[in-house]
């Protein structure tokens, strides 16, 4: 699977089923992946998480793997494209750097477990796969970093660049940093907390 590409909306009452399963499917191997392990989870237990046998999950994904791979590389398509839908929506440049992360903060709060599964189990993609999220991914690093430069025109970008990447890193250690001791913070706390710090890391003069 190079790229995961939206499907077209089903139109008939079957197709929309199916498409449920699907997602359903998606949605048990993110819990699953991120509570275990790619490695420790299998197709009968996604089945059961979603509500139907082993083998009909082969009626949607060829595999253990293809499951993986679509739930990656669709949510880095997903974010890709949000991104790009606040910048065209935008024209002041402090405004769409501050919607960013508010994008980016809700991704985090919404989907902690993709979050975790990106972090343990993307060695587990094909080379393939890995190379679709990766240049999805640096994609979406560059729409902020044009967005950034129209706020510090005058910093390299690769100063830019790893001021996005070090956003992300605080944003995204959200399914880490809101638990203390089994006590989670409640994402009202935690959402304005994450976004001053990362707009204060984003806006900081250079040196």
């Amino acid at each position: 699977m190079a790229q995961a590409a939206t499907p077209p909306t089903p139109t008939t009452q079957r197709g929309r089923a199916k498409e449920s399963r699907r997602q359903a499917l998606l949605s048990a191997a993110a819990s699953l992946f991120a509570a275990n392990g790619f490695n420790r989870v299998s197709l009968e237990d996604l089945g059961a998480a979603a509500g139907v046998s082993g083998p009909a999950v082969y009626r949607h994904f060829p595999g253990k793997q293809a499951v993986l791979a679509d739930l990656l590389v669709t949510v880095s398509q997903e974010l890709l494209d949000g991104g790009r839908q606040v910048v065209e929506r935008t024209a002041d440049p402090q405004a769409a750097l501050r919607q960013l992360v508010e994008f980016q903060v809700d991704f985090a709060l919404g989907k902690p477990d993709v979050i975790r599964v990106q972090d343990r189990d993307f060695t587990n993609l094909s080379e393939q796969d890995q190379l679709a999220v990766r240049t999805l991914q640096r994609s979406y690093v560059e729409v902020w970093v044009d967005v950034l430069a129209k706020v510090h025109p005058a910093t390299d970008h690769a100063e830019l660049r790893m001021r996005a990447h070090a956003t992300f890193g605080l944003i995204n250690s959200t399914p880490h940093s809101v638990r203390s001791h089994g006590r989670r913070m409640a994402a009202g706390v935690a959402r304005p907390l994450l976004e001053r710090m990362a707009l204060a890391a984003l806006t900081v003069p250079s040196a």
